[in-house]
């Protein structure tokens, strides 16, 4: 039975991960997943192309996508982990009430 190249996976991973970086960069996990299988896969295509069906070439585009999906994450990470470091936690939990308060009461203005 031949394998499926299939790099659906792989873009529905890339793309979650993408949605998630806006959450202080852990999209990293689904998007490095991502970049994980479509290197998986491609090697073993490689090693063995009888067994696999598909272009390789289809997996090797998802696996760029994935791998700028991660990197941005990546740097989402970093610029969070610094914020905090200089910034403080606390500083940071300040600021997000401030802005919760701001917005209940535009809500209750309305």
């Amino acid at each position: 039975m031949r394998k499926s190249l299939n790099p659906t996976l792989v873009y529905v991973l890339s793309i979650l991960g993408l949605l998630c970086c806006c959450f202080a960069g852990t999209g990293v996990f689904l998007s490095g997943a991502a970049y994980f299988i479509a290197n998986g896969k491609i090697k073993g295509a490689q090693l063995n192309p009888e067994e696999y069906d598909g272009k390789i070439s289809a997996m090797e585009t998802a696996k760029i996508i994935a791998l700028i999906i991660t990197i941005i994450n990546i740097l989402n990470l970093i610029y969070t982990i610094y914020t905090v470091y200089t910034t403080g936690w606390d500083t940071i939990q300040e600021q997000w009430n401030e802005a919760l308060k701001g917005y209940e009461a535009a809500q209750q203005a309305q």
